[in-house]
């Protein structure tokens, strides 16, 4: 078992398309998880593969987080947390969820 300390790697966004992908995060069995400096860049990157405008995408199939260092998606507010433990944010951030601003 790692047990280094889990820390947040970047934003990312979880596709959930219902089709099995090779290469995602560990903890992911179907759709696609989309890795990027900030939400934003992450559906429009989605928007690219799915030759879709990122204006036009179906919001309601995709979760918003963060990849870790121990490969896995996690929502806003588990990543608050792991940031949080990994003092890569101070306990004095406002809010319950993590942005990807207060990261980087």
């Amino acid at each position: 078992m790692d047990n280094k300390i889990e820390y947040i790697l970047c934003a990312a966004i979880w596709y959930k398309d219902g089709k099995e992908y090779t290469g995602q995060p560990v903890n992911i069995i179907t759709g696609i998880v989309v890795p990027g400096y900030r939400h934003e860049h992450c559906i429009k990157t989605l928007g690219n593969l799915l030759n879709i405008s990122y204006e036009h995408l179906n919001l309601k199939n995709e979760d918003m987080g963060f990849l870790t260092s121990k490969f896995r998606f996690v929502s806003r507010a588990e990543a608050r947390n792991i940031a949080l433990e990994a003092n890569q944010i101070s306990i004095y951030n406002e809010g319950t969820q993590l942005i990807s601003e207060e990261l980087y």
